[in-house]
């Protein structure tokens, strides 16, 4: 028989440590093996491990979400690790534990208590995604909490779709002890050069907010805005994906105000915009003639500028204009955009000129090169074959049978639910967004559909099994269900980052069946955002009622299936612990 001794412990010595302590005394009884508890609470009687006790201990097992103090353990074999982790398969989680355990020396002692020995410091942060909605300012308020959490001071400028709010001071920056970037986009980061920075993304600081702010301090670099960044390739392929988002995020606002424009001609007539001189062809006019001719080259423009600051802008502007007049639709503005930003950015790294000339490089020079090299490019090279694909793609989209259409229309509602708000998403958002150029408006309705069933789903479970959801689960449901009409997927990450196993399959379900019914149903959508609200514009989804049906479904799908897979012991043990 082993015997063990454990200690639990949370910031607030309220619930998670007692729960974790009840957890850990069943599966240590189903082990069959002697635990003594050290419980860190606020409203129970604390029972500290004796000397004895820790001395005939053959592991100490932690389990914490806060800093405990282990010099007391110095010499034993101790295991560290959070009450999240312990409490998905207690017994699992504690027989590694023990097994894991290693001796501890002084100097860890010293480490883990680092946190208490620094005392507050202070940080500033950025948060930023591509839509500007969702991830930004959840992010921010994760990283609020943690920092507040762990006693620091810390301020969050938020840069979302309505500009950057919250903003950080020169003064705020210059007493930062930590500087932490969690975004998916480029952020200006000339202001702090020479401060201890740290990037993540706003996925990780939402669903992994304490490792990342513990990371933060131990990893954080001092950042020199001058220097030439040394990335290896994990690192540049982050940067390739971040350099797309870049582009899209300053396109969406372009493509939304055109789609809704659009669709605002077709009030007075499906085809009213057609007489020349009317109020439907000059809103034509200015939603399909400019919104969506600048589509393209924005999102050219925005790639090449994250990738080469502004001496790529021009080139990379160029390059989507030419990608629109060939024919190559966005997958050229997308190429444009790499092309211009990697020659800007090769010629400014690797031509040196005399000091008298180096002031004209941004300005003229890399221009100048940049934008040739990119025209000749798009021109003799990538221009045919691309646009060759676009009009084949677009001619299979706008031709191809009902089987097809529900098939694609499954594939996007998958992948709109598959990381809410994630890699996977974003590829199948911006896919969408990019047929609108070529007027093709399905996918993109099949997309936004089932974009919004995750967090619609959520709060429907909430609603159906009440008894199976804590008290903070059935309000965020609430705020899921209404994220979910604004299509914000990420409304629905709470309960997947909790119950991942149940939440996406049962998501993903859903986000098919919606997804497959909208290409079924023949359903067209102008504006690439909005949710439920677009409704609000006439003629902007068609039809509008076998439109809600499919999104109806969807939810109705993924609201009973997670309903009826919750666990309903997990409140149970909760109570009772």
């Amino acid at each position: 028989m082993k015997n063990i001794a454990i200690v639990t412990a949370c910031p607030s010595g309220v619930a998670n440590s007692i729960i974790a302590a009840g957890l850990l005394e069943q599966a240590a009884t189903k082990l069959n093996w002697k635990a003594t508890i050290e419980c860190q609470s606020n409203v129970l009687p604390v029972d500290v491990l004796s000397q004895e006790v820790i001395d005939g201990a053959d592991a100490i097992i932690i389990a914490a979400n806060t800093v405990v103090d282990t010099s007391r353990f110095v010499g034993k074999k101790v295991y560290q690790g959070t009450i999240s982790e312990c409490t998905a398969d207690t017994q699992a989680w504690l027989e590694s534990a023990s097994n894991s355990a290693k001796e501890l020396t002084a100097s860890e002692v010293t480490s883990i208590a680092v946190t208490e020995d620094t005392g507050a410091k202070k940080i500033v942060a950025i948060t930023a995604c591509p839509t500007g909605v969702a991830h930004t300012f959840m992010a921010a308020e994760a990283l609020e909490e943690e920092g507040k959490r762990q006693g620091h001071n810390i301020k969050v400028e938020t840069r979302g779709s309505v500009g950057a709010k919250n903003q950080l001071t020169d003064q705020e920056i210059a007493e930062a002890d930590l500087v932490i970037i969690a975004a998916d986009i480029e952020v200006p980061l000339e202001r702090f050069n020479g401060k201890r920075l740290y990037k993540t993304s706003t996925g990780l600081a939402l669903k992994k907010t304490e490792q990342e702010m513990n990371k933060a301090f131990s990893d954080a670099t001092v950042f020199q805005s001058s220097g030439k960044a040394q990335s290896s390739q994990t690192e540049e392929k982050k940067g390739m994906y971040k350099h797309l988002m870049t582009g899209v995020s300053h396109m969406l606002p372009v493509v939304i105000a055109g789609g809704l424009l659009i669709a605002l001609s077709f009030v007075f007539g499906i085809e009213a915009f057609k007489e020349p001189g009317t109020i439907a062809a000059t809103l034509m006019d200015i939603g399909g003639g400019a919104a969506f001719a600048l589509m393209i080259p924005v999102l050219a423009g925005f790639i090449a500028f994250s990738i080469a600051d502004r001496p790529g802008l021009a080139p990379g502007l160029i390059g989507g204009m030419l990608a629109s007049s060939t024919g190559a639709g966005f997958l050229g503005g997308i190429a444009a955009g790499f092309i211009a930003g990697y020659s800007a950015k090769f010629i400014a790294d690797k031509v040196s000129l005399p000091q008298s000339m180096e002031a004209l490089k941004p300005i003229l020079i890399i221009p100048f090169v940049a934008s040739l090299f990119t025209g000749l490019v798009m021109i003799y090279i990538v221009g045919g074959p691309v646009s060759g694909i676009m009009s084949a793609l677009t001619e299979f989209l706008n031709n191809m049978g009902s089987t097809n259409a529900v098939l694609l229309g499954v594939i996007l509602g998958c992948m709109m639910c598959f990381d809410l708000g994630g890699p996977v998403n974003k590829a199948a958002y911006t896919f969408g967004v990019g047929l609108l150029a070529s007027q093709t408006y399905g996918p993109m309705a099949a997309i936004m559909a089932a974009g919004m069933v995750p967090a619609l789903g959520m709060g429907l479970a909430t609603f159906l099994a009440k008894n199976k959801f804590e008290a903070g689960e059935r309000e965020a449901g609430k705020a899921s269900f209404v994220l979910g009409l604004c299509f914000i997927s990420e409304g629905a990450i709470p309960f997947a980052a909790k119950d991942p196993m149940r939440v996406i399959p049962s998501c993903m379900a859903g986000g098919a069946l919606t997804g497959g019914l909208s290409m079924l149903f023949g359903a067209q959508l102008l504006a690439p955002h909005g949710g439920l609200f677009v409704l609000l514009i006439p003629n902007a989804i068609t039809p509008v009622f076998m439109y809600l049906v499919a999104i109806a479904a969807g939810t109705a799908v993924t609201g009973f299936t997670y309903a009826f897979l919750k666990n309903k012991a997990d409140v149970k043990e909760a109570v009772a612990a």
